[in-house]
């Protein structure tokens, strides 16, 4: 069979997603489960389907006039970099998809530069074609910028355009909407731009093993691209690791992808994506390859972690009562798991055994996996995030990011000043149609904690995009996230009286009936420094009778703040604890008297 394997570069909410639902369901082999939903058949995970955004990389497989295209849906989000770069090594070719109002973004930047060095043959998409506000030629005009910003070559910026709107599944040749009917000319440009696998059949078996799954049944599934030679069901095969001795297996399973399912198969030939199982140990990275002559790929290039946190078992007063597993050994095994399917993550032992020290690519990249584990039952309290600091040459050095900030113009001011005192550089600045748009050099430790400040001070209306930038000598002292917290004084239920005098305070994080301990932390003090407050306090009954309803309607409804905002808020001397029903903010002594010991030595 005609095969080709491309992946799709996107931005977060450039409509990739969609586009991809599209050429599924205009092919002619995908069938629609009866369970299956309407839209989005990609986003299949229940976070992904929350946020709107790809986080884990899928395999699909179209026909399309005899031709098997495998796509690779690739993460939007440079946090996810990881599952990226491993999964662009399975495909031959790339769509660029870009919004023709936004154009062009920053993570857009980091997938495509990827996409360029691998050789990819790119076809642009210009997407969203039917937005009221589409700016065409100004986003045909940024994407060839960007091209050669990126260094591509004469053959990669001779890219065809398609212009689309894939949410009503319709692509075309021109940006005519009137005129196109369906992803034809999409299909058609895949066919005869994308090349064909260069494929051996006829060498000994060597496959990569990209990713891994597991099945109930056949229980751990390798995904990977055959490079060479040819796989069949029941194949004796070598498994070649990173380091260590050669290993022997069997394969029991053999699947290829049609549609989003698998099918049993007897034999892959080279230039397909198959999945398989039997190797109960397989793991990302590793080579399969022929048991009588064994020959390893080179191996999968990923850039090393930025960010890191303590993860650490739950020893807050409520431990226990709403997560069902919550001992150091499920927080271990859990994290150890995890290690099998990211190898962006790494773990490291802490300072206690109750501790562990997790490293990762970016904020949300953590904070996805511990939203991941707290929905599957596990408590767990985990520490501000930090920078990973590297010696090199004899001297310190941290990473950075470029930032690009865009906002309406009234609060150009507000920007400059939040982002000079993190340490950030301005590289660029225009605006247009009353928009500021903004290109920063920041240190990456200058933007932990930025977020929620940047949304407030821009009253929501900010855009906020960054992308690593590698690692550069470290920065003298940073001033990051400074802020007071309202310490909870005695364990208790919250009151609206004792919330109604707390607000005068700052801003409230917690609503009237709900349980609270001795140190956590109720919310934001409105001057620098900690206070304690009772908001557990009653009012005292007296021989004068007053309407409860007036202290409720006095009360400001409270801050609710999502993991990633509770991340982002805390300081060095706090802690967000995390469990399936309930995020707190707490501090690391939950005693006043240990705090101030703390302080004084």
């Amino acid at each position: 069979m005609d095969l080709r394997n491309i992946a799709i570069i996107a931005h977060v909410d450039h409509g990739k997603t969609t586009l991809v639902d599209a050429l599924l369901k205009q092919s002619s082999n995908f069938k629609i489960k009866a369970d299956a939903p309407k839209e989005l058949i990609m986003d299949s995970n229940e976070l992904e389907r929350e946020r709107g955004i790809t986080i884990f990389s899928k395999n699909a497989s179209i026909e399309y006039r005899g031709t098997k295209i495998n796509i690779i849906d690739t993460p939007g989000h440079a946090d996810f970099g990881g599952e990226v770069e491993r999964v662009l090594n399975m495909a031959d070719g790339s769509l660029l998809l870009v919004d023709a109002q936004e154009g062009p973004m920053p993570q857009t930047r980091f997938v495509l530069k990827r996409a360029l060095s691998l050789g990819h043959k790119i076809i642009v998409v210009i997407n969203k074609i039917d937005k009221p506000n589409a700016r065409i030629n100004y986003t045909l005009e940024k994407i060839l910028e960007l091209f050669i910003d990126l260094g591509a070559n004469d053959e990669q910026v001779e890219f065809p355009v398609i212009y689309a709107a894939g949410k009503i599944g319709k692509a075309g040749r021109t940006p005519d909407l009137a005129s196109m009917t369906d992803c034809g000319p999409l299909f058609e440009a895949i066919h005869s731009y994308i090349p064909p696998p260069i494929a051996h059949s006829d060498n000994p078996l060597q496959m990569m093993i990209i990713a891994v799954r597991y099945d109930n049944y056949k229980g751990r599934v390798g995904i990977g691209r055959v490079y060479s030679g040819r796989l069949s069901a029941g194949m004796p095969v070598a498994i070649i690791p990173h380091e260590g001795p050669l290993r022997k297996g069997k394969i029991t399973d053999l699947m290829t992808f049609a549609g989003l399912d698998t099918v049993e198969i007897s034999t892959v030939e080279a230039g397909d994506i198959a999945a398989i199982a039997g190797i109960p140990d397989i793991t990302i990275g590793e080579t399969v390859t022929s048991k009588e002559y064994p020959a390893t790929l080179p191996p999968i290039m990923i850039e090393k972690p930025t960010v890191k946190m303590i993860f650490s078992v739950n020893d807050s007063p409520f431990a226990g009562r709403e997560g069902d597993y919550c001992t150091s050994r499920n927080l271990k095994e859990r994290l150890m798991k995890e290690l099998e399917s990211d190898i962006a993550l790494r773990v490291e032992p802490g300072a206690s055994p109750d501790e562990f020290v997790v490293n990762g690519r970016g904020e949300l990249h953590l904070a996805i996996l511990i939203e991941k584990m707290r929905r599957e039952g596990y408590e767990l309290q985990v520490s501000r995030p930090e920078v990973i600091f590297k010696e090199e040459d004899g001297r310190t050095t941290e990473p950075a990011e470029d930032a690009w900030i865009e906002v309406p113009e009234q609060y150009s001011g507000n920007v400059i000043e939040m982002m000079s005192s993190r340490k950030g550089k301005l590289k660029n600045m225009h605006v247009e149609n009353g928009v500021a748009m903004f290109h920063f050099f920041i240190p990456t430790r200058g933007l932990i904690g930025f977020r929620n400040e940047f949304i407030m001070k821009t009253k929501g209306r900010g855009i906020l995009n960054s992308l690593y930038a590698g690692y550069f000598p470290k920065w003298e002292h940073i001033e990051t996230n400074p802020h007071g917290s309202l310490v909870i004084h005695e364990a208790g239920t919250t009151t609206a009286y004792g919330l109604l005098n707390a607000q005068e305070r700052g801003v409230l994080f917690v609503k009237p009936a709900t349980p609270v301990y001795k140190g956590q932390v109720a919310g934001e003090n409105a001057k620098s420094g900690d206070i304690t407050v009772n908001v557990c306090k009653e009012k005292q009954l007296t021989n004068f009778r007053s309407k409860t309803e007036q202290v409720t309607d006095d009360l400001v409804p409270p801050r609710i703040l999502s993991l990633e905002q509770a991340l982002e808020y805390i300081g060095d001397d706090e802690l967000v604890e995390a469990t399936p029903k309930s995020i707190r903010i707490r501090k690391m002594l939950l005693t006043e008297n240990e705090r101030k010991k703390a302080r004084r030595g």
